[in-house]
């Protein structure tokens, strides 16, 4: 059995990456089980956690639990086209509440921790910081300063004002080379691991 899930492994593996060749049967039938058998998995794992263990198990101690499953049920209605529309109500709720639950950690997350890292002191809290230190700290507040500079759009960017909006653009470049390095590097890791797969444990052509 365990030989036949390692087969059954590489040939969806070397299916899916047919795709590089071009679009294709095989292609389609790898991606349609990967699809299929995510789906089942998700909804077999959302059953036993959420329904299961949250409700089954607890809806006598927390009453509270009845809502989230009428929501549900309510969501599940959009099956039925003439009360589809129900399923409306808990979409919004669950999108209202989502949003006001994420507002405060993205306004932590990406806008406050991210002033605090550019109004650092250069020279450190304790005037302790290293060159290295310090040449990061001019470099944060240099690119973000031109960054600024370059969405600003009330004045010609000619002369000084001009150059230091170029210095932006480049701070703003590489910052996205940046992160479409770590991108590609992500991609590029679950790549590796295909590749292991197929030549070690596969093929047995690596030791």
């Amino acid at each position: 059995m365990e030989e036949f899930g390692l087969w059954v492994a590489a040939f969806l593996t070397l299916g899916i990456y047919s795709f590089l060749y071009r679009d294709n049967a095989w292609y389609k039938l790898s991606e349609a089980i990967f699809i299929g058998t995510s789906a089942g998995y998700w909804v077999v794992v959302l059953f036993w956690d959420n329904f299961y263990a949250k409700f089954w198990l607890g809806w006598e101690t927390q009453p509270q639990l009845w809502v989230g499953a009428i929501l549900g049920v309510m969501m599940l209605l959009r099956l039925i086209p003439k009360i589809g529309w129900i399923a409306r109500w808990p979409l919004a709720f669950i999108v209202g509440a989502t949003a006001g639950l994420w507002m405060m950690n993205y306004l932590t997350s990406n806008a406050m921790v991210q002033i605090q890292a550019t109004i650092r002191p250069l020279l450190g809290p304790d005037f302790g910081a290293s060159v290295g230190d310090v040449i990061g700290n001019l470099v944060i507040v240099v690119g973000t300063f031109a960054g600024l500079i370059y969405f600003f759009f009330s004045k010609e960017h000619t002369g000084a004002f001009g150059a230091t909006a170029r210095v932006g653009i480049w701070g703003l470049m590489i910052t996205f080379g940046a992160m479409f390095g770590y991108t590609v590097m992500s991609r590029m890791s679950l790549l590796i691991g295909r590749v292991d797969f197929i030549f070690r444990d596969w093929l047995g052509l690596i030791q």
